[in-house]
């Protein structure tokens, strides 16, 4: 692992970011965002005895730091959701996912809601909840979007939420999928760049 991203990885860990938070910082999963951490301590017995998670470190700062380019990767990831059905709420998850939302709502002429993983609530019974400062997906046709699946739990949490406030989940749209899922929970998943394992 870059020894930059063990860095980074601990001092979000100094400044109180969750390894969820942390995870989705650095766009790994919540596994190597352990790993990362417990590098950056001075742990040296655990760290020889644990091997790193097999992963990839998505860097899209060239992107993210441009609305611009935003704007034009959230149009195509909204030509996604749109194949579809006629989308009434798009559900950004938080963090990266509410910029792609933000802009997808407005392409799309749909409201825009936020949703909050447990990843990244310290309660120890707490469970993916939708903002009320936002939209309500009660009843409505929802597209989730976030920048990157890992494993698909995130994107499975929110679908099983919002089901149970008795939304229709359309699809899943996200950036990159590192995993290479056709679908969660039986909801279709759109991404712009799938990665594949090879061997």
């Amino acid at each position: 692992m870059n020894q930059k991203l063990i860095e980074k990885a601990y001092e979000l860990r100094s400044r109180g970011f969750t390894t969820g938070e942390i995870a989705d910082e650095l766009n790994v999963s919540k596994d190597t965002a352990r790993w990362l951490i417990l590098q950056g301590t001075d742990k040296t017995k655990e760290k020889a005895q644990e091997k790193a998670p097999v992963d990839f470190a998505i860097n899209w700062k060239s992107l993210g730091g441009s609305s611009r380019r935003m704007s034009y990767v959230s149009a195509a990831m909204a030509d996604m959701a749109q194949q579809h059905g006629d989308v009434e709420v798009v559900v950004g998850i938080t963090v990266s996912g509410i910029p792609f939302a933000t802009m997808m709502a407005e392409f799309l002429d749909a409201d825009m809601a936020v949703f909050h993983p447990i990843k990244h609530r310290k309660e120890e019974d707490a469970r993916g909840a939708v903002s009320s400062n936002f939209a309500s997906v009660e009843g409505k046709r929802v597209v989730i979007v976030d920048d990157v699946i890992t494993s698909g739990g995130t994107i499975g949490e929110a679908i099983k939420v919002f089901r149970s406030l008795g939304a229709e989940p359309l699809a899943a749209v996200v950036l990159i999928d590192k995993k290479g899922l056709l679908e969660v929970e039986k909801v279709p998943v759109e991404s712009l760049i799938r990665v594949s394992r090879l061997g």
